[in-house]
């Protein structure tokens, strides 16, 4: 039985592609070793996983970059690599990015979960025995020095607040808060005044509505939230712009206390 097995390590996921946070870098694992796009991987945050493969596979590492070894020597980035048996793939910590992405040749045949020390996962069937030729380069790593800029349109509430409001969230910066999750990214900064849509709504309680992913919520706080890949599947909280879905992978990969500038 294929198989690798994790010894002790940070929080990883095994994740299908409707629930990665940096959906390009997972599509990019699986092009790589010629796996269909919907092929499980893993999500690794910051990195600290160890990997030891029981049977020989193939894998490609894709996301944020830093020192992973594989037994000892450096593994290329955005690139297939095969593996022996018995080799032990280690990650050390992202300096740039935030999520490793893996995948593994045939794709990891496991519920989406969270992995604990001692956990086997077995890979799917290769497709072919050749990796195939990717032409499409892969996005480099996210700076953390460097802000993070996602493009934004309106929302299906933008029309209950006035120009004042819409201009500082689209110009005045904000700062990817620690309380984010996988929900949500939360921004922190000087909070928008959310009286104008309070009064175009006539006193009435907030209806729930219908999220995506990329949705920029503006909770009663003023402190505007993402919704990321697992967000609840509705919202009290109007919903006043949405991330272009071509620039919400960078969210994906910003880090707590990393600037944002949502241009609209």
């Amino acid at each position: 039985m294929d198989a690798v097995v994790v010894e002790p390590g940070s929080a990883t996921l095994v994740l299908g592609r409707e629930q990665v946070l940096d959906r390009a870098s997972m599509h990019m694992a699986n092009a790589l070793l010629g796996n269909p796009d919907s092929a499980a991987g893993l999500e690794v945050l910051l990195g600290g996983l160890k990997l030891r493969f029981v049977t020989g596979s193939a894998v490609a590492v894709t996301g944020a970059e830093g020192m992973v070894r594989l037994n000892g020597n450096e593994l290329p980035f955005n690139k297939a690599v095969r593996v022996a048996p018995g080799a032990v793939l280690e990650f050390g910590p992202a300096l740039f990015g935030l999520r490793y992405y893996v995948g593994v040749q045939g794709g990891i045949a496991a519920q989406e979960e969270p992995l604990r020390a001692g956990a086997a996962l077995t890979f799917g069937r290769p497709h072919g025995h050749r990796f195939p030729e990717v032409t499409h380069p892969a996005r480099r790593a996210l700076d953390p020095e460097r802000p993070v800029v996602a493009r934004v349109s309106r929302g299906p509430q933008a029309r209950n607040y006035d120009a004042g409001t819409w201009l500082r969230l689209t110009s005045e910066p904000w700062i990817l808060s620690p309380e984010s999750d996988r929900a949500g990214a939360r921004l922190a900064g000087r909070p928008l005044d959310v009286a104008a849509a309070s009064e175009d709504a006539g006193g009435e309680a907030p209806q729930p509505q219908p999220l995506v992913s990329g949705s920029v919520l503006l909770p009663a706080s003023g402190l505007p939230v993402i919704a990321l890949a697992a967000h609840p599947d509705t919202a009290e909280s109007p919903v006043i712009a949405v991330v272009r879905d071509e620039d919400l992978d960078l969210i994906g990969q910003a880090r707590p206390g990393q600037m944002v500038h949502l241009l609209g």
